[in-house]
């Protein structure tokens, strides 16, 4: 006998019979991963900067129970709340993101954070998911409604997030978002030689960054021409792959990785590399395979969906998660230059864990069945679309 019956009309047997399985478990399965790999990876940086061995580990534990929340509490919601949630935590973004420009501390050159007590959050990380959501709902109004500029208004939504991202600054989380924003774009159905245009006025920008910001400049120059060891002195990436190179198939095995001590950030933007060290190529390959399933179970799932909004919207939010991921671990392993970005669901940060736990919990609300249409309920004998 079963504690929830498909006769039921509840939210929660609404929720249990609708909701993804498999990608709600891997999720979680991400989620777990990140607790042993921080717990494997996290204390020789606490060491290295006088703090306790498991500080970051207690902290992410701490981190992670509120995401977890948070992702599933997102499941719930029907599309009509989706939009409704990303457009409040678009604007309250924005606003502190103004706020952590005015008088937010600065950290590494960067005016991103917003401290709260003991802890700091980067409004940025929750308005990247509200803003895929909030700017397919106004391609999609425009779609419908011809007397309303749908487009110009996404774009108008679009040009001022990435200013504001220009300006703290944050190059990495800029191109991630006009990344999003070119697959919105395209699901849109924005012609090829719109999108071919905007993409070298794009690569016209980043040059105009490379000139303007000196760290941008110093970022690709180490990249394509990586410094001599000089006096001991040894770049973060060659750290890096030196970690792939000592951790082979199998690893070294938790806690036995050396090059990791010296990786500066091995808790958050080189964790992957951590990874590769300690549990060896066979993880970094498990992580590869988790990323691509979730990516592309939703991307399959979300272009079925005959709603555009939500068609837009999930399709978005995975593809937000999923070039995150590969930009974390793409310039983990030198294919791309350093760009400050955490592995999502696996580094240490707060705002990193929670963006990603709402992004992902808002794509599978899109695409649980009874929240193809927002319609009530159809009369007695007729079947309900989303049964169909």
């Amino acid at each position: 006998m079963t504690l929830i019956s498909r006769k039921d009309r509840g939210l929660l047997a609404r929720w249990w019979f609708t909701v993804d399985w498999p990608l709600l478990g891997a999720v979680f399965l991400l989620m777990a991963l990140g607790v042993i790999f921080s717990l494997a990876a996290s204390p020789p940086v606490a060491e290295r900067i006088g703090l306790d061995s498991f500080h970051f580990f207690r902290r992410h534990v701490l981190f992670l129970i509120p995401a977890a929340v948070i992702f599933v509490s997102a499941t719930f919601m029907s599309g009509r709340q989706t939009r409704r949630a990303a457009l409040a935590v678009f604007l309250a973004g924005l606003a502190l993101m103004v706020l952590a420009l005015l008088v937010g501390p600065q950290i590494k050159g960067a005016h991103r954070w917003i401290n709260i007590g003991a802890f700091s959050i980067q409004p940025s990380e929750f308005v990247k998911p509200a803003f895929v959501v909030l700017a397919a709902w106004l391609l999609a109004e425009g779609q419908k409604r011809p007397d309303m500029p749908g487009i110009w208004m996404a774009w108008g939504s679009y040009l001022l997030f990435a200013g504001l991202l220009v300006k703290e600054p944050d190059m990495g989380q800029t191109a991630l978002v006009t990344g999003t924003w070119f697959v919105l774009l395209f699901i849109y159905g924005l012609r090829w030689r719109y999108i071919l245009s905007l993409g070298g006025a794009v690569v016209a920008l980043a040059g105009m960054a490379y000139a303007i910001f000196p760290h941008v400049r110093a970022r690709i120059g180490r990249f394509l021409h990586p410094p001599k060891v000089i006096d001991g002195a040894r770049d973060q990436m060659d750290f890096a792959i030196d970690a792939f190179h000592n951790g082979g198939l199998l690893g070294m095995g938790p806690g036995g990785g050396i090059a990791n001590r010296h990786l500066p950030d091995a808790h958050t933007d080189f964790l992957f590399a951590a990874v590769g060290e300690e549990f060896g190529l066979v993880a970094c390959l498990a992580l590869v395979i988790i990323f691509s399933f979730i990516v592309l179970r939703v991307m399959g799932k979300a272009t079925r969906l005959r709603d555009p909004f939500r068609r837009m919207a999930a399709s978005g939010l995975i593809a937000l998660f999923g070039l995150q991921a590969f930009i974390n671990m793409g310039v983990n392993v030198q294919l791309l230059p350093a760009k400050g970005m955490t592995l999502p669901l696996i580094s240490y940060g707060g705002s990193s864990l929670w963006s990603a736990a709402l992004g992902l919990g808002m794509a599978l609300a899109l695409l649980r069945d009874d929240a193809l249409e927002d319609a009530p309920e159809p009369p007695a004998g007729v079947a309900h679309p989303a049964a169909a």
